[in-house]
């Protein structure tokens, strides 16, 4: 064959990959890209409120963590478009990999690399100001994990036999037991609602469900009625049907939380105006209580249409469910929006007090490194499942 020939060959291959690629880009979810950029936006501006004054009493960069915070945003949007473009069904060959990575690293964090941070042993120290939390990335894990187990049933099977849900059951349940070693019950608590979520979307028997719950109800007693908790952990658990029983201490975050969402009224004080945010009432206003921020400062307003963007994006999601090309797409985008559904709304409702404190970050307005990054694969993971959701013509 004349070498020529050969070479347009490969070249029209080469270029037809290419406008595939380019096709499969212009068919991402848009609305779901700009809700996302917009939690973004608006969280970046609430950590630079919740720590512009801190900063600058301590006579440090009063920017840092903004600066800090774009830029994990920045190479978070690049793990989510690197995502969005890989073929999510090849995911299923490196699952193992990604299993096992997610393992290695909560193993790692209980050796003396990990690091203990407000009360938790889930971090490994890496310099310059930077921590990684692999039990954020198990998240990840987890979901792909599940969705290659329960996405392929046997034959003659419509969902899930026995065998496929002890196997996901008992893989689910490697990553939740270190996590909770650390501990870490929040994270844990989110592992529970994906599995859940995911083995209801799969088909699986209603008994396995229901034998769950139970399950999980009798162990939730067993761990109060032996006392595994630690004290510090039960009296979070507590605090939040009571505030005002010990308001220096177990209390103290619940009320102050409360105080500050209360004291913003309908409209707020205005960005980078509140009082209880200015003042460090609060604390961790840029991680685990930034809604506290929202609330303040933009109201009940502001605060209304936070929870609307994460309520369109968890829509779109479940969109993306419904419209995937195959059930292990299906599964996926079911096991990320159960994933941040669950921690949504836990960590709005221990602002509010309806929701013990757990330490759980808001999906894509908290501060943050690895859950930032970890959010935004998810979110390339539910792109990666739209734009795939039928064949090409």
């Amino acid at each position: 064959m004349n070498s020529s020939k050969v070479g347009s060959v490969g070249g029209y291959r080469d270029q037809g990959l290419w406008q595939s690629r380019v096709a499969e880009l212009r068919r991402i979810d848009w609305t779901l890209l700009l809700v996302v950029l917009a939690l973004s936006l608006v969280g970046a501006l609430l950590v630079r409120s919740a720590t512009f004054q801190l900063m600058t009493e301590q006579g440090k960069d009063p920017e840092s963590f903004l600066k800090r915070h774009v830029l994990n945003l920045f190479i978070g949007f690049a793990l989510g478009g690197l995502v969005t473009v890989l073929d999510y069904r090849l995911l299923r060959a490196y699952v193992p990999i990604l299993y096992g990575l997610a393992c290695v690293g909560l193993v790692a964090v209980l050796t003396p690399l990990g690091s203990t941070i407000n009360g938790s042993h889930s971090w490994i120290v890496i310099g310059g100001g930077f921590q990684v939390q692999p039990s954020e990335f198990a998240k990840v894990g987890l979901v792909v994990l599940l969705a290659m187990i329960l996405g392929e049933p046997r034959d003659g099977e419509i969902g899930p036999g026995r065998r496929d849900v002890l196997l996901a059951l008992a893989l689910a349940g490697v990553p939740a037991a270190l996590i909770m070693m650390q501990p870490d019950l929040g994270t844990t608590l989110v592992f529970a609602a994906v599995v859940l979520g995911m083995l209801a979307i799969s088909g699986a028997r209603k008994r396995w469900l229901a034998g769950l719950l139970g399950g999980g109800a009798a162990a939730g007693f067993a761990v109060w009625f032996f006392g595994l908790l630690k004290p510090y952990q039960l009296a979070r658990f507590t605090a939040f049907m009571d505030p005002s029983a010990d308001p220096r201490g177990a209390g103290y975050n619940a009320r102050q939380a409360l105080i500050a969402i209360a004291s913003g009224g309908v409209s707020g004080k205005g960005l980078f105006n509140g009082e209880q945010t200015g003042g460090h009432f609060v604390p961790e206003q840029q991680t685990d209580f930034i809604f506290t921020v929202a609330g303040e400062e933009l109201g009940f307003v502001g605060a209304a249409v936070i929870i609307l963007l994460l309520g369109v994006v968890l829509w779109r999601g479940l969109r993306i469910a419904t419209q995937a090309a195959d059930l292990f797409g299906t599964l996926v985008a079911t096991g990320v929006v159960c994933w941040l559904a669950f921690q949504t709304f836990e960590n709005v409702g221990m602002t509010l007090g309806i929701m013990p404190i757990t330490g759980l970050p808001l999906p894509f307005v908290s501060y943050g490194g690895s859950a930032t990054f970890a959010n935004m694969i998810a979110f390339g993971l539910l792109q990666a499942v739209h734009v795939r959701r039928r064949p090409f013509d």
